[in-house]
């Protein structure tokens, strides 16, 4: 298996002997800040007037970021957090739309060696305060459309000392404050410190099927894996314009939207508009973009887009396609030979992993809905429960062996429930899968009850316990059910209270409860109403009666199913 594996490797990259050679140069003198990287050692390499960021508004006006000007302006941002007595290792957390301030925060806020965190900002209140609070975050960056809802939840979150907000010419008080008028004053230049690979860097927000969201961090040596990666998957050589269309609030967002193609010098553009079919072609084609990384449920809603669309443009530039976010259907795949004319290549990584470890990339022939193979220095392993390797062809659990650039390095708060994931030298993913013959992997599915729904991950205990909240509704149970645009939907199973009868108006209240409480990607997209929720008898929602009884199947051992009082 193994020399099968690595003849996969040699055929994928054959600029593998360049690639090492540029990795070896990104630190010096042991220097892994990542802030630092990304900008001051880029002007350094001769690179200060190059365009980093192409930045396109929802109007789709355009404004170049150069890298002397990120330098400058993430070196003003650290300034500011100095400046607010923000040290080491305090969590920063921007809680904005997309725009390029948010980026020049993250930047600024490495360089400080404070943590960055990234917040969607469809947030409600409840998820807010359950991340805020865990992370005990010290600044949030904000616009001011959500101030209320930030002031609403700041007296229980005593860690938080400022509000930072983006769009304010002035300051609302002595810890609300304006970014513009702190931007405007602060000096240019900074410093970052020599950061060791061990020092936290980025935090993410993961939900389980259980209990609150668990926050994952990360740690500077990250950016190892996340320019290589860039290299030997994405096939970033520097010289090229590359959009990932990831939110920030999302680890591609960061890893691949962020940190390794500057790592590598490569103008990024980013887009701050929604999905748009016209618009995004509009950017590929007027930018010449050349690497385009995506999700699959964005490329299965250009799918239904009326194919003399794409005929309309010019994407002779386009050099190759990615995806992440939830395995990517055959389908996808053909209608991207047929209307882009360009295979697209899956990748896989968590929000655990930090960076992409398996993969399909150009130069690996595609197996339609397979996964690919594993990158380089990356060893990954189909075990059994007890870490028995499971034989090829047969599901087991996808597994990798500890030790990589990018692997988290605990759950905040939460140190024991990292320990479970990992055993006898191996990172259990939570991933079913199993390996082919030739060393492809093809995912199954998760073993818990998170929902991966249009490649984010909802937790159906905080959707349950938004529901609760419904005046109406005694008890809830939340599912995922297949979806053939979002991979996986929220379906939501309640129980009303006697005399209540479901009604159209009820179900909007239900449905924009939980979008104003958790997110708009966390609403339910069926709600289904049920005399009762089944539980075993501690108590436990059994989800999977729920998800048998929604597409009909026999429910199995009901066995430790709660009996009926």
């Amino acid at each position: 298996m193994g020399e099968r594996v690595e003849a996969l490797h040699r055929e994928s990259n054959p600029h593998t002997l360049r690639d090492l050679t540029m990795r070896r140069q990104l630190i010096r003198g042991g220097q892994h800040n990542i802030g630092h990287l990304c900008t001051r050692q880029q002007c350094e390499d001769g690179l200060a007037d190059k365009v980093a960021l192409r930045w396109i508004s929802p109007a789709m006006q355009r404004r170049n970021y150069s890298f002397l000007e990120l330098e400058q302006q993430s070196n003003r941002f650290a300034n500011v957090l100095q400046e607010l007595g923000i040290t080491r290792g305090e969590v920063v957390v921007s809680f904005v739309p997309r725009l390029p301030e948010q980026m020049i925060s993250f930047l600024g806020t490495l360089k400080l060696e404070a943590v960055a965190g990234c917040l969607f900002p469809s947030f409600g209140e409840e998820a807010l305060l359950d991340r805020l609070g865990d992370a005990r975050a010290s600044v949030v960056l904000a616009v001011k459309r959500s101030l209320r809802k930030l002031l609403k939840i700041r007296p229980r979150i005593p860690s938080l000392r400022y509000i930072l907000l983006l769009d304010a010419d002035r300051h609302e008080s002595d810890d609300v404050l304006s970014w513009s008028r702190l931007m405007a004053t602060a000096s240019d230049q900074f410093q970052a410190p020599v950061t060791s690979p061990d020092t936290p860097s980025v935090l993410h927000y993961t939900s389980g099927s259980t209990g609150k969201p668990k926050g994952v961090l990360h740690v500077h040596r990250s950016i190892l894996h996340l320019q290589s990666t860039s290299q030997e998957v994405l096939g970033l050589r520097g010289d090229e314009v590359y959009w990932c269309t990831a939110d920030q609030g999302w680890v591609t967002g960061t890893s691949y939207g962020i940190i390794g193609p500057w790592s590598l010098g490569t103008t990024q553009v980013h887009f701050g508009g929604g999905y748009d079919a016209s618009a995004w072609m509009s950017v590929l084609e007027q930018n010449r973009v050349e690497t385009w990384y995506t999700a699959p449920t964005a490329l299965r809603m250009l799918m239904r887009e009326d194919p003399a669309l794409f005929a309309k443009f010019d994407l002779a530039g386009l050099r190759q396609v990615f995806s992440v976010g939830e395995p990517l259907n055959p389908e996808v795949i053909q209608w991207g030979r047929t209307s882009l004319q360009r295979e697209i290549h899956d990748t896989w990584f968590q929000t655990e992993t930090g960076g992409i470890l398996i993969s399909n990339r150009p130069g690996l022939s595609i197996r339609s809905g397979s996964m690919g193979i594993p990158v380089s220095g990356i060893e990954a392993a189909i075990l059994d429960e007890s870490g028995a390797p499971v034989p090829d062809g047969q599901q087991g659990c996808l597994c990798v062996r500890a030790g990589w650039p990018s692997q988290f390095v605990t759950y905040l708060n939460h140190s024991e429930v990292y320990g479970e994931k990992f055993r006898n030298g191996f990172y259990y993913s939570g991933d079913k899968a199993h390996r082919d013959a030739q060393g492809y992997y093809w995912f199954s599915g998760r073993e818990d009850d998170v929902i991966n729904t249009a490649g984010h991950l909802v937790s159906p205990f905080e959707v349950e316990s938004a529901l609760l909240e419904v005046q109406e509704v005694a008890e809830s149970g939340v599912v995922a059910a297949p979806d053939p645009l979002l991979f996986e939907k929220v379906v939501a199973f309640v129980c009303l209270h006697p005399g209540v009868a479901m009604t159209k108006e009820l179900e909007l209240k239900i449905r924009l409860h939980v979008s104003n409480r958790i997110s708009t990607i966390a609403t339910p997209q069926e709600v289904i109403v049920v005399d009762r929720i089944p539980k075993n008898r501690s108590g436990k929602i059994m989800r999977r009666v729920l998800r048998a009884h929604y597409r009909g199947d026999a429910l199995g051992d009901i066995s430790t199913l709660e009996e009926e009082s």
